[in-house]
């Protein structure tokens, strides 16, 4: 069927009208949704950076010299025998704690005893004629005075009784030695301290200084051994004075803590190394030093006086050199700081003045002349107690 010719003009309307009501508004809805945008940021600016600060304080700050060290006795004796013999007894046991000069063993004795006897008896012989020379000096007196003899024949009395005194010393010095050989049946203590493990038993033949008994070592007080530095030699030099400087010692995993003094420092630097060895001296009643145990020493070498301190984390390593980031007037100012020391959380500067807010969380995001929004004081002093483990 053909379409009307009156009909072509009203379809090419509708079609028209169906395309704009598909197509939606053309341009008159643009400016409005332009208006409704927040308005952009300035070309070339950037947000703000929320950071947490920290106020650079001034107060003394110890300078440490952390080392590691050996706990070692202050004297630990190997017992032998001075004398070739047999054992008749043992007093002590494995581990025992003895005092000086308590017995620890008892070697036969007989020979020196008998020893002994016979020098005591030859002592008893030669008294006997010295007794009789001194009569026969005074008698040979009395036979002077009455012109019976000679001068020459009271000499000779006198010359007797002279040489029976030098015998009867002579007798003494051996009843002397014949006593020492026989104290050496009695071995003793030579210090305080623990006994370790006892070589022998009763009947056991020993060889003169050669046959080890047991080991006696000193455990309290203690002393631990360690090196410093040849840079500190003159502080640890200084710290012997006034009865040595305070030295700690934490011992394991359970890090306990112990305060010593420093007693001695060594008098030559090891080439090899280029450090001396000092050693500490502690008090030890509970034993829990125990020889050959490795702890972690500190010392206090010196004190920086009404230092400028912040928290280590503030300090930044970057390629213009050591900075820290200080907020002012709203704005990160990058300060260039020298690390004077640096001793757990805390860090000793120079570069920065007292009270300066040092940026703490957030600096990695900070350029030079960042816009900043610092966080509340209370966070910022929470967030810098939270970063610092609890000293013991």
């Amino acid at each position: 069927m053909k379409t009307a010719p009156f009909l072509f003009p009203l379809i090419c309307g509708l079609a028209a009208a169906a395309l704009v009501g598909c197509g939606g508004k053309p341009d008159a809805s643009a400016p409005a949704a332009a208006a409704s945008a927040p308005a952009a940021a300035a070309p070339g600016a950037a947000a703000p950076i929320t950071v947490s600060t920290v106020r650079a304080l001034k107060r003394d700050m110890r300078v440490l010299l952390e080392a590691a060290g050996t706990v070692t006795p202050l004297t630990s004796v190997d017992v032998r025998s001075q004398v070739t013999s047999m054992v008749s007894k043992v007093h002590i046991r494995d581990g025992q704690f003895v005092k000086a000069g308590e017995l620890l063993f008892t070697l036969d004795a007989r020979t020196d005893e008998a020893n002994v006897a016979k020098a005591q008896a030859q002592l008893a012989k030669d008294n006997a004629a010295l007794a009789d020379a001194q009569r026969q000096w005074v008698r040979a007196q009395q036979l002077l005075a009455q012109n019976f003899i000679s001068h020459g024949a009271l000499d000779t009395n006198m010359a007797q009784v002279d040489s029976q005194l030098a015998v009867v010393a002579a007798d003494q010095a051996a009843i002397d030695a014949a006593r020492v050989a026989l104290s050496y049946s009695r071995i003793v203590a030579p210090n305080a301290g623990r006994a370790g493990i006892v070589a022998v038993s009763a009947g056991n033949a020993v060889q003169a200084n050669v046959t080890p008994l047991v080991t006696i070592t000193q455990l309290d007080p203690i002393a631990v051994a360690f090196s410093i530095p040849q840079r500190n030699l003159s502080d640890a030099l200084a710290a012997l004075k006034d009865s040595g400087a305070e030295v700690t010692a934490t011992l394991g995993e359970k890090a306990e803590h112990f305060t010593g003094r420093l007693k001695f420092v060594d008098n030559a630097v090891d080439a090899n190394s280029g450090s001396v060895k000092v050693k500490a001296v502690f008090d030890n009643p509970g034993g829990k030093l125990w020889p050959g145990a490795f702890v972690q020493v500190s010392q206090t070498v010196s004190t920086l006086k009404d230092t400028v301190v912040i928290p280590q984390a503030c300090v930044i390593q970057s390629a213009r050199g050591t900075i820290v980031y200080v907020v002012q007037e709203g704005k990160a100012i990058l300060k260039p700081v020298k690390v004077l020391y640096a001793q757990g959380d805390d860090a000793a500067v120079s570069g920065i003045e007292v009270g300066d807010g040092v940026v703490l969380d957030g600096r990695q995001n900070l350029r030079p002349g960042s816009a900043v929004v610092e966080r509340a004081k209370g966070e910022a002093a929470n967030s810098a107690a939270n970063k610092r483990p609890a000293k013991p």
